[in-house]
């Protein structure tokens, strides 16, 4: 099947009753679109939408392709100042911005941890850095993520060890004055089981946790950390209403800078090269020109 769905494009035709958009306007495509009947579509939760039909998930073909149709209503216009390239980037940003969302408490002074530092994971650290998060910290276990994330939004870093949860939370604690009682939030974006473990014994009592991450169906998971500290735990799917125009806008005003994600561009042609170079972890995110682009 067609593979893809972090893109953006050019508007070649609209149908009859399309008011918003007009050809040669540029923009970036949510990839998935509900039913817009049932209950979560009514009450504003589409992204839980039974029906969702979503790109490159079967049976659906994806949108690494050189046409693809779309509800007008799905697409959204970049600002002159958003490249296409940047465009593309909406996706996984609109997915941060959801999971931080979930959070529902990051303002500014706020501490974030955040557990991975994988294209999501970096972009829930700028996101929180962007709400206001004075004390945003990534945790990975990949020493070149973390430099990364401390040139691109981080705060601080910390290395996860192979030592029991509890005391990687206590180092991670121990980082700055601001997580002595434990972070305000945390957000796992790994789906690791040892991360997981790890957030609920950083978050402070009566903070929240948010599972942006996915993982093993069934997990080691410490309730008692749970209960005792009161915590709110929140799980995060995709993207919802909002999400999207929210993504744009942090984009076109510059409080996130997705242009240091890109590790390079390949041709359509290569595309399989660059499906390999991000599976060996060579990579942040490569992207893929369109069929249709011009080539120099």
């Amino acid at each position: 099947m067609v593979l893809g769905h972090e893109s953006a494009g050019t508007i070649v035709q609209v149908g009859s009753s399309v008011t918003t958009l007009k050809p040669g306007d540029r923009v970036a495509l949510e990839p998935g679109y509900p039913c817009r009947r049932c209950g979560p579509c009514l009450s504003g939760r589409y992204n839980l939408c039974p029906e969702m039909r979503f790109a490159a998930t079967p049976p659906y073909h994806g949108t690494l392709t050189g046409f693809w149709v779309s509800p007008a209503d799905f697409c959204y216009k970049l600002p002159d100042s958003v490249t296409l390239q940047e465009g593309a980037l909406i996706e996984p940003l609109a997915v941060a911005v959801h999971i931080v969302r979930q959070a529902a408490v990051v303002t500014p002074g706020q501490s974030v941890v955040v557990m991975g530092a994988g294209p999501v994971g970096l972009l829930c650290a700028a996101v929180a850095r962007a709400f206001g998060a004075s004390t945003v910290v990534s945790v990975d276990i990949v020493e070149s993520k973390l430099s990364f994330a401390k040139s691109f939004c981080s705060t601080h870093t910390y290395s996860s060890q192979r030592i029991p949860a509890p005391e990687n939370a206590s180092n991670i604690r121990a980082l700055a004055p601001s997580l002595a009682g434990g972070a305000d939030v945390v957000i796992d974006a790994s789906g690791a089981e040892p991360s997981i473990q790890t957030s609920l014994h950083v978050v402070r009592p009566g903070g929240t946790y948010v599972q942006g991450g996915m993982g093993r169906d069934e997990i080691t998971f410490p309730i008692m950390a749970l209960c005792l500290k009161e915590v709110t735990a929140k799980g995060s799917f995709r993207y919802g209403s909002g999400d999207y125009k929210l993504a744009v806008e942090l984009v076109a005003s510059g409080k996130v800078d997705v242009r240091k994600l890109i590790s390079g561009v390949v041709a359509f042609e290569e595309a399989e090269q660059a499906f390999k170079k991000v599976k060996e972890g060579e990579v942040i995110k490569i992207l893929i020109a369109g069929p249709n682009e011009k080539k120099e």
